[in-house]
């Protein structure tokens, strides 16, 4: 391994084997870092800043570099790029719990590594002339899609080690340069509009100089180093597989089918019917006339909701790990085989497949980590939904399967998308006693927009940065689309629908906790 000691954007000391390699003193950080990736290809780089070299956690780093595709850092303080990025960026990867190894394109020179392999990949593509922090971010924001595997790690240190360290903040020019290089460039307004309506500044000069970046387009061609975890996710290659259902007797019976073919079966089918009319009994007779190749185990209730049906499922799990799926998809006969081999390749315990409807076409080609989450198309492992469940919050409305996905970030899990692994998702009609659930404030006078449960999981996970900037997206496009064009009229209108929305999302939880 190769470690670069570093202050103030210049080498101090590169280390090979806890020997020092002369030559590199007082060099520039980002030339000197793609220097040595060249000169030593099959090692890891690592780079600290001085505060931090006696710190750094060396037994640790197997565990963190478990592949030769992941680039971690670690800082403590502001980051580089300064907080009004939050105004633009739309993923939940910003706002980072550094307990927990976390998945962000946000980087830092204060500590982290990367494989030579990945800086050898793309050095003659991007821009060496950037302060090294700079350089970091736009490599994981640019490769974080392509396949790069990015995090924020706690263990790159040492435990309770204390470190005067503070990094160098971005300027706001730095700022839109960045913007204007890797958003589109509608992007850059956008974040001069929302610095003059929450900050009450127009940095007109910033604004201007970014109008002569072009937006950076980089194929990094990651593909072509192999990833071969050293972790170790998988013992048994025992699976189970949970399905709430209501009202699609026959699509469910498709899915069973499909499930019987599978190179690996699962060990156990959990079903959780769900019917509101308190007179009537299951419906799936066949679950109990026709001999099935695992073991089903089927729930009946009269209370509807998927949150309650996957929570009931969850709690019936045996096996190593769990396929979350819905009754209305399709699988190719090596779907479940594919996605236990993928997540004991890279290593992972949470792994979501492409999930399209028929007539669509798969436009995300690359595996990756994604920020979202599939609760109908998710294979994870089973110790893990002892620690998380299913909000009850999110009950007949949205987003109760990105909110449980962020609970396993926030146990330092990730959540990985297989572009090669399809499963087809039907999006079968409603069932013929499915019925509308009247929301608890669909009597208000004043609706609230947007709805409380997208508020609530908004509010949790994004940056107040992100919530201001997900404030004013939704007021632009709601003005857009609104018959109110008095501007004046339309604010304080769309104001009063913001904050019933935080207080709705501030009922759902007092409800849930009384």
């Amino acid at each position: 391994m190769i470690v670069i000691v570093h202050h103030n954007n210049r080498v101090v000391k590169v280390l090979h084997d806890a020997q020092v390699i002369d030559g590199y003193l007082d060099q520039p950080l980002t030339k000197t870092f793609i220097d040595l990736a060249s000169a030593y290809p099959d090692f890891l780089i690592l780079w600290c800043h001085q505060s931090c070299e006696a710190h750094i956690n060396y037994e640790g780093l197997t565990e963190v570099f478990h592949h030769q595709r992941i680039l971690a850092s670690f800082y403590i303080g502001s980051h580089y790029l300064p907080e009004q990025i939050g105004y633009v960026e739309r993923s939940y990867y910003l706002k980072i719990n550094k307990q927990v190894t976390y998945p962000t394109w946000l980087m830092s020179s204060m500590v982290g590594g990367v494989h030579a392999s990945v800086v050898n990949t793309v050095s003659s593509i991007l821009p060496i002339s950037s302060p090294f922090d700079y350089y970091l971010n736009s490599l994981a924001k640019h490769g974080m899609t392509q396949g790069l595997f990015c995090y924020s790690s706690p263990d790159l240190l040492k435990e309770n080690v204390s470190i005067s360290y503070q990094p160098e903040t971005a300027s706001i020019s730095t700022l839109y340069q960045f913007i204007k290089q890797h958003y589109k460039w509608v992007w850059v307004y956008f974040l001069t509009l929302a610095l003059c309506i929450y900050e009450k500044r127009l940095p007109i000069v910033a604004f201007l100089k970014s109008l002569f970046y072009k937006q950076q387009h980089f194929d990094f061609e990651f593909e072509k180093l192999t990833i071969d975890s050293l972790k170790q996710v998988n013992t048994t290659s025992t699976v189970d597989v949970i399905i709430p259902t209501i009202g699609r007797k026959q699509y469910l019976y498709d899915v069973l089918v499909d499930l019987s073919k599978q190179t690996l079966l699962p060990k156990h089918v959990v079903i959780v019917e769900q019917n509101p009319d308190p007179n009537v009994t299951s419906e799936l007779d066949y679950l109990t006339t026709q001999d099935w190749p695992f073991n089903i185990k089927h729930t009946f209730t009269h209370q509807t909701g998927v949150c309650n049906a996957r929570n009931i499922a969850l709690s019936q799990v045996e096996s190593e790990w769990t396929l979350l799926g819905d009754d209305d998809n399709r699988l190719e006969a090596d779907v479940i085989a594919s996605l236990l081999e993928a997540v004991t390749r890279y290593g992972v315990t949470v792994g979501t497949t492409v999930y399209l409807q028929p007539h669509e076409t798969q436009t995300y080609l690359n595996t990756a980590q994604t920020s979202i989450f599939g609760a109908g198309n998710s294979l994870i492992k089973s110790e893990l939904i002892k620690q998380v469940q299913f909000d009850k919050r999110y009950e007949f409305n949205y987003g109760e399967d990105n909110d449980f996905g962020m609970q396993l970030r926030h146990l330092g899990e990730d959540v990985i998308y297989f572009a090669d692994i399809k499963i087809t998702h039907l999006k079968a009609p409603m069932g013929g006693y499915r019925t509308k659930v009247k929301q608890l404030w669909e009597d208000d006078l004043i609706q609230p927009k947007p709805s409380p449960t997208i508020y609530l999981l908004h509010g949790t996970y994004f940056t107040p940065k992100q919530l201001q900037g997900y404030q004013l997206l939704l007021g632009l496009k709601s003005y857009k689309r609104g018959h109110e064009k008095n501007p004046f009229k339309f604010v304080k209108q769309f104001k009063v629908k913001w904050q019933k929305s935080a207080e709705w999302s501030q009922k759902l939880t007092q409800s849930i906790n009384a």
